[in-house]
């Protein structure tokens, strides 16, 4: 007998971290990629050309199981893009971050929408604010900004004024620390409480 509004027990996680490891270099076999342990989470990052069929692996693989797509974050390194995927496995309470790098100046992925269908409104909000084009995403249409806007105001290169296609020479150009005047305080009387 359950009460109203009682949840059910959480298993416990099923895979540690090198049991997780191993399956993956089981599933991946074949693809270059490197992994890393931060903070409490696997991250593997891929070349972009494998995104979409590993991504695949990681979802079906049953020892993976990655059926939860958490989200996709874009993100400007300056002298690169990237875009990372969070996932997680609700059968088997493991998660995951893929990670994929991409050039500045042509930065294209393959969309992960035929895997993941909640990939939709991530891929689109990074295609708008950053300029990464998911290929074969059905729909890119912008979310958030009308249409016509020039630039992608998450990229660093554009709070500076950089116009877009010409981020690799702003790249090379040293960045000046954006700080505001420094104004003297104002003297009691003059507006100060």
């Amino acid at each position: 007998m359950t009460t109203h509004g009682a949840q059910p027990p959480t298993p416990a996680v099923t895979a540690s971290y090198p049991e997780l490891e191993a399956a993956l270099k089981e599933a991946l076999a074949g693809v270059p990629y490197t992994s890393e342990y931060i903070l409490d989470e696997l991250v593997v990052t891929l070349p972009p050309e494998h995104v979409l069929s590993a991504c695949r692996v990681l979802k079906d693989h049953p020892r993976l199981a990655f059926d939860y797509l958490r989200c996709i974050s874009g993100v400007d390194w300056v002298a690169n893009l990237q875009v990372v995927y969070h996932l997680w496995s609700m059968s088997l309470r493991h998660k995951l971050v893929v990670k994929v790098n991409l050039p500045n100046d042509n930065p294209r992925v393959a969309s992960v929408i035929p895997v993941w269908r909640g990939a939709d409104w991530h891929e689109r909000e990074a295609a708008e604010l950053f300029g990464i084009v998911f290929e074969g995403h059905p729909d890119l249409k912008p979310l958030l900004l009308y249409e016509g806007f020039e630039g992608y105001p998450l990229r660093k290169s554009f709070a500076q004024g950089v116009k877009p296609g010409r981020e690799a020479e702003a790249a090379e150009k040293p960045r000046k620390a954006v700080r505001p005047p420094a104004e003297k305080p104002p003297e009691k009387g003059e507006g100060a409480p």
